[in-house]
């Protein structure tokens, strides 16, 4: 497995559940430093610097990317995949495109979290499932095309109703006719929705292809209550080696944030 740390590159959302933020080439510097390995990034659209200077860093840093967020999309853009108007919905389909081929010029794979989006009023559920159905077999197909993959991600009930559990988007997922998408385990949302976050991950084996690492609070793991020891079990069982990122926030000041995670990580993983 790979410990991997986020930065967020989008001022505007400072706040959220990113330890590093806005400052690129001092960003992929600490987190090499300090042991990670990879470096998740979220951005506003599918760059991230001048032009080279993200492929130059990483070589510099010997660092991997190990995802890119599309959650701007949604939060900046207000874009959708089940937005009830099919304009919106081709346009949250090209910006999640046009990060997967940002990400894949780097070997990462893209994140779909919030542009999922949810039902409503407008789209009832059956709609929006086939809309999402249609979008991950178009993009899942684009990722395996561009050497990558995937990463679908269930979110908690309080950031959509379309899928909370891990079992549910397996099944979703097996449903489908593309190979080219996982999906992600974020340990937040899953220790709120989960009878059992470590057999979740025994279930779901087959699909796991990125984790947020993050304690129940959003804070970083080991300033919250989830028990994170029969989750890194699981993980070694199933014989997941990608990246476990965290994807937390940056409590109680970035430094640390990235200090306990880095230590968090050894704790359960090494």
């Amino acid at each position: 497995m790979k410990p991997c740390l986020t930065l967020s590159l989008v001022p505007s959302l400072r706040g959220g559940p990113w330890v590093l933020w806005d400052d690129l080439a001092n960003g992929i510097r600490k987190t090499s430093e300090l042991g990670f390995s990879a470096i998740e990034l979220f951005t506003e659209g599918p760059s991230a610097g001048e032009p080279g200077e993200l492929k130059t860093l990483l070589e510099e840093n010997d660092l991997e990317l190990g995802a890119v967020g599309t959650g701007a999309g949604k939060v900046i853009r207000g874009l959708t995949l089940t937005d009830s108007n099919q304009a919106t919905r081709t346009d949250a389909r090209k910006f999640i495109s046009e990060m997967i081929e940002f990400g894949a010029e780097h070997g990462a794979p893209a994140i779909i979290g919030s542009m999922q989006g949810s039902s409503n009023e407008t789209a009832n559920r059956e709609e929006c499932l086939h809309w999402l159905g249609e979008a991950l077999e178009e993009l899942g197909e684009k990722s395996r095309n561009a050497g990558t993959f995937l990463i679908y991600e269930p979110l908690n009930r309080y950031e959509t109703n379309l899928f909370n559990r891990f079992g549910d988007a397996c099944e979703f997922l097996d449903g489908l006719q593309t190979k080219g998408v996982s999906l992600l385990a974020d340990l937040f949302h899953m220790n709120i929705e989960e009878e059992n976050i470590a057999q979740s991950l025994r279930d779901g084996a087959k699909y796991v292809g990125h984790v947020h690492f993050a304690d129940s609070n959003r804070r970083p793991v080991g300033c919250g209550h989830t028990p994170i020891e029969p989750i890194a079990r699981a993980l070694a069982e199933i014989g997941y080696e990608g990246c476990v990122s965290a994807e937390a926030f940056d409590w109680p000041d970035p430094d640390t944030a990235a200090r306990q995670t880095i230590d968090s990580y050894r704790k359960y993983f090494s």
